[in-house]
C-alpha cells in the first residue's frame, strides 16, 4: 500500500518559516523523483519544487531563494524548508511521487498577520 503523509503545515506570520515533511511508504523511494505542489483556493495546482533520486532540484520562480527541497533516502522522506513566507504562499501543499503518480492528502499552510 502506497502512502505519502505530509505534516508541518501551520498558520505563520509573513516573514516566518515552516518545514514541511512527507513520509513515504510502499514505493521504491530512492529512485523516485519527488515533488511538492501547492493549490490555493480558486487556482490550479502548481509545482513548487522537485528533487530527483540523485538529488537534483528545481524550483518555481516564485519560491527560488526562499524554499529548499531535500530528501532522506534512508528515512524515505522528503522535506520542504520554507523561509521568508509571504501571504501568496498560502495554499494546501501536496507531496507527489513521480513514479506511479502518487499524491499525499495535503497540509495547509496559511501566511497571515
Amino acid at each position: 500500500q502506497v502512502q505519502l503523509v505530509e505534516s508541518g503545515g501551520d498558520l505563520v506570520q509573513p516573514g516566518g518559516s515552516l518545514r514541511l515533511s512527507c513520509a513515504v511508504s510502499g514505493i521504491i523511494f530512492s529512485i523516485n523523483s519527488m515533488g511538492w505542489y501547492r493549490q490555493a483556493p480558486g487556482k490550479a495546482r502548481e509545482l513548487v519544487a522537485g528533487i530527483s533520486g540523485g538529488g537534483s532540484t528545481n524550483y518555481a520562480d516564485s519560491v527560488k531563494g526562499r524554499f529548499t527541497i531535500s530528501r532522506d533516502n534512508v528515512k524515505k522522506a522528503v522535506y520542504l524548508q520554507m523561509n521568508n513566507l509571504k501571504p501568496e504562499d498560502t495554499a494546501v501543499y501536496y507531496c507527489h511521487a513521480e513514479l506511479g503518480h502518487y499524491w499525499g492528502q495535503g497540509t495547509q499552510v496559511t501566511v497571515s498577520s
